[in-house]
């Protein structure tokens, strides 16, 4: 009996590039949805604002967690502070430092993440925490003085265990 293997290679040739082919397409699709995300996530800072590396960053402690804190020592950064975000690393957040000690309230707007915030004391001692929903107005002001305030994803101080009265360590010097 005599047979071709012309058709055999053909279906085998066929049988190894289609699923190549759909592999392909799916890895060019997951790329361009990645693409296209990111972009769209860049489309939603409005110019001149920092990209979350651009803030001076410092190690700070609170009992044995290390946070890594973006800071926001000046007007313009406090005003943009987590804006426009969409995520947090796990032991990420914000710290802002301001020059003065007083009530300094916070609010949500353009803020796409729902945060935490400890209020402290010159000292690094925490006075206040609240919990705030992402893309509101609402006022969250602490009931006591103090010069900065951390902002973290929600619920971080209190799965952590941290508490008012508790002292942050690694602030940096105000200005």
């Amino acid at each position: 009996m005599r047979f071709s293997l012309r058709p055999l290679i053909a279906r085998c040739t066929l049988a190894v590039a289609l699923p190549l082919a759909v592999v392909g397409t799916i890895a060019a699709l997951t790329f361009t949805t990645a693409a296209t995300s990111s972009v769209a996530h860049a489309q939603q800072m409005p110019p001149g604002a920092k990209q979350p590396g651009d803030f001076p960053h410092v190690k700070l402690t609170a009992g044995m967690f290390v946070i890594d804190a973006a800071v926001a020592a000046n007007d313009a950064d406090r005003e943009q502070g987590l804006m426009y975000r969409t995520q947090l690393a796990p032991n990420e957040g914000m710290l802002f430092a301001f020059g003065e000690n007083a009530v300094h309230c916070f609010w949500m707007k353009n803020t796409l993440i729902p945060l935490s915030i400890a209020f402290m004391r010159a000292d690094g001692t925490i006075t206040d925490i609240d919990e705030m929903q992402a893309e509101t107005t609402n006022n969250h002001c602490p009931r006591n003085n103090g010069t900065y305030a951390l902002e973290m994803s929600k619920g971080w101080f209190t799965t952590k265990g941290i508490k008012p009265g508790m002292k942050m360590q690694g602030l940096p010097p105000l200005q």
